[in-house]
């Protein structure tokens, strides 16, 4: 790696208690005289996001310990203009509407000790990749062609089985659930499932082929039972639970006497119309409260992007290019994996205290004494002198940039104000 400010040195500042984690304010905390160094490592100095990614995998994989569950689900990054790598006008849950946006798919593990993001990738719609020139203005690589959200997830599962990441399960929402691709990998790598899918999802078998409701529709009183598939923030998490086994298809189950197929439905105890369906891949003896803890644990992943956003800056960044996106997507997940590792590190210590001393209020992983965890990071201690010089710096720094920007506004406005005068005269 070969860069002014190596990668690691942003991760203390993106925990830093900052108003934006953005380039300007990140240096400032940092005692910079600019934000060039940070630009720098974001978009020109020479260093490689994926394998920072591989180190980080593997970290949250030896941390968080064995048999937890990948989970895969994308979220959105509202952004202004029309310039920044994969952001056209396309539906995002981040705002709940259409907007300029882009969009990340993103692989969590989530385990009981905590849960942190560990892999990620860039949605480009077709309306980018068939653009090249547009793809090539926004440093978007050539081979980089129009791939689906399914696709994306697909290639992060093979990522990570490659990278022996020791997960046991994959969950993931409708949007995963109902690609054939998606779950038909998983089987083919000996990976239990659990896959949420719509009601309309189709379940076929060499008997004929139903409705995922009208098969649930048929589920009797006694098949029901009352779990709880994970603690929420107001308790336990409780719903009715119905499981059954699909027939074998042998085509592609060549021994269904060791894996096989699950239809999976909860039920809200307070509206019992309220349906959730899932297809399952697991152990022929395996437990219907198990199905039920793998399918509550996707909720991790939604927990991960609030803490990656709030804390570490996930969406804070000012980045357009196709490779600055990753660099500071990929620092931010190392931020958010480091406060995962030391939030689990806490809970143990807190479980061996709890056995020799009565207990205690408990605390969630990223909750400390106030709303959100706080990270204490060793700062020098300049003196009063020193910091009314960095202030000055700043301050004159921010004058001349904006004077720039300004500038360059006008200028632009003003080629725009003439090449307009000059279309009405030929038009004349």
């Amino acid at each position: 790696m070969l860069c002014r400010t190596p990668p690691v040195r942003r991760c203390p500042p993106l925990l830093a208690p900052v108003g934006r984690k953005n380039g300007w304010q990140l240096a400032e905390y940092a005692g910079h005289r600019d934000p060039a160094g940070l630009r720098h490592l974001l978009n020109g100095a020479r260093w490689d996001a994926d394998a920072v990614r591989d180190d980080l995998r593997e970290y949250v994989g030896e941390r968080l310990g064995p048999g937890g569950v990948l989970i895969i689900d994308h979220t959105g990054f509202i952004k202004k203009g029309t310039t920044s790598a994969g952001a056209p006008r396309q539906y995002t849950g981040t705002s709940g509407k259409i907007d300029n946006c882009r969009i990340g798919v993103f692989a969590a593990y989530a385990h009981a000790h905590g849960r942190a993001l560990v892999d990620r990738e860039l949605y480009l719609p077709k309306s980018w990749t068939k653009d090249r020139e547009r793809c090539r203005e926004a440093k978007i690589p050539d081979e980089r062609t129009f791939a689906t959200k399914g696709e994306l997830a697909r290639t992060m599962v093979r990522r990570c089985v490659v990278a022996d990441l020791p997960a046991a399960w994959v969950t993931a929402d409708e949007a995963y659930g109902q690609d054939w691709s998606f779950r038909r990998l998983l089987e083919q790598l000996d990976i239990g499932y659990v896959l949420a899918v719509p009601k309309s999802q189709q379940i076929k078998s060499l008997a004929g082929i139903w409705r995922m409701d009208q098969l649930v529709e048929g589920a009797s009183d006694d098949a029901w039972q009352t779990i709880s598939c994970g603690n929420g923030a107001k308790g336990p998490r409780v719903y009715d639970w119905a499981a059954a086994r699909l027939p074998a298809n042998f085509i592609f189950d060549p021994d269904p006497s060791i894996h096989h197929r699950w239809v999976l439905a909860r039920r809200s105890l307070s509206g019992p119309s309220e349906l959730a369906y899932y297809l399952a891949y697991a152990p022929v003896g395996v437990e219907i409260a198990e199905l039920a803890r793998v399918a509550g644990s996707r909720w991790a992943v939604e927990e991960c992007f609030q803490a990656a956003k709030n804390q570490c800056g996930l969406d804070e960044y000012e980045v357009r290019h196709y490779v600055g996106w990753y660099r500071h997507i990929t620092l931010a997940m190392l931020a958010h994996a480091f406060l995962a590792v030391l939030a689990a590190r806490a809970l143990d210590a807190a479980k061996g205290a709890a056995e020799a001393t009565p207990p205690a209020l408990s605390l969630s992983p990223w909750q400390g004494s106030g709303a959100c965890c706080t990270l204490s990071c060793p700062t020098p201690d300049p003196t009063r002198q020193d910091r009314q010089l960095h202030a000055l710096n700043w301050s004159h720094w921010r004058r001349h940039h904006q004077a720039i920007a300004r500038r360059c506004h006008y200028r632009r406005r003003t080629n725009s104000d003439t090449n307009s005068h000059w279309s009405l005269v030929l038009q004349l």
